[in-house]
Formats: structure tokens, sequence, C-alpha cells
């Protein structure tokens, strides 16, 4: 079980991810009040654990921007919530998350990504969607949408490869320390603490 805080935007909030050290920490460079610049991510970059991945959040974005910031190793992995296609896709040059939101009508899911990430029908909108839609899937996946030290548990049970979490550790609309180490103990057990 693997889990990434989405969505840091403060030098506190990477002081809070350093402490708890989740596996992957997200970025967001599309519209949303979480969004920072390629200048605001630099700066925090440089203050995130090495141990910790960073993961860059995009809706249909210019890829030169995406290889600007993977050749500044302000990120590592490029995670994708538009319509990006297998063409898009495949020129990425970096580990990819591609995001899928499930609805009753469901959605192909057949992309040349190295993740999955299943998410509500409005992502970053802090609500669950029914988990019965995911589909079965060989590929590694996210689940994302509206976790928080509630029903992690039962997303766990879900087996997914990471839980992805933003809203749910967030108090007024920013990252709380407290949730963040709460709910990353609560998930991740007893694992042996990964060095800084």
């Amino acid at each position: 079980m693997k889990i990434k805080i989405c969505g840091l935007s403060r030098e506190c909030d990477i002081d809070y991810v350093n402490e708890a050290l989740p596996d992957y920490a997200g970025f967001v460079f599309a519209e949303s009040r979480r969004k920072v610049s390629a200048e605001q991510a630099f700066i925090l970059k440089r203050k995130l654990s090495p141990s910790i991945k960073a993961v860059g959040v995009f809706v249909n974005d210019d890829i030169s921007f995406i290889h600007d910031l993977l050749k500044r190793g302000i990120i590592e992995i490029v995670q994708l919530h538009g319509n990006e296609d297998e063409e898009y896709i495949s020129a990425v040059g970096a580990p990819v998350i591609k995001a899928v939101r499930l609805s009753k009508e469901g959605e192909s899911f057949d992309y040349p990504a190295d993740y999955l990430l299943f998410d509500s029908p409005v992502a970053g909108s802090g609500r669950t969607f029914d988990w019965s839609l995911i589909p079965r899937t060989e590929k590694p996946f996210f689940l994302a949408g509206g976790i928080n030290i509630g029903n992690i548990a039962e997303a766990i049970k879900i087996n997914p490869y990471a839980i992805d979490l933003s809203s749910g550790v967030e108090t007024g609309g920013v990252k709380d320390r407290g949730k963040i180490l709460e709910i990353v103990k609560s998930a991740l057990g007893t694992r042996a603490p990964r060095p800084h």
C-alpha cells in the first residue's frame, strides 16, 4: 500500500509530508485552488525529502511545459487528468498516471500509462464515488476521491496500488499536519520508516 498526498502548495506542507513520509507528493499545475507555478514547485521540491517522489498533475497541458519540469527535476512522475491521447502519453518520457473518472456509463481505460487513477466524476470535489464501478485491471491503480480517516480502511480493502489524498487531509482548505500524520500512520500501519 502506497500513499500520495496531493495538492501541496506551501512550504509547511512539505514539512508535514517530510515528517509523515508518504510515497508520493503531488503538485497541481492545473486550474485549482491548489495550483502552483513552476517556480513555486521548484522551491517546494528543493525542500522535499528525496525518498518521496514528486508527481505533477496536469489537464491538457502543453507537453513542452511537462518536459521542462521533468528536465529541471521538479517532478518525476506525470499525472494526467484531461483528454490526453495515446500519442501524448507516449511522448511524456516519464512514468504516467492516467486519471479515469468512473461513472455508470463507464469509460475506456486502455491507455499506454504506467498507472491508472480512479477518481470521482468531479476531480478535486472531495467526494467519493461508487467503488463497485472500478473495473478489473492488471494495471496498478491509484484510488482518489474523498478518502479520509473515516473511510480509508474501506478504501484499502479495494486493494489499490496507492491511495491518493488531498481534501481528506485538509482543514479549512489547507493541509493539516495532524490529519496527514494520522492517515499516513493508519494506512501504512507498522511499515518500517523509510530513510530521509
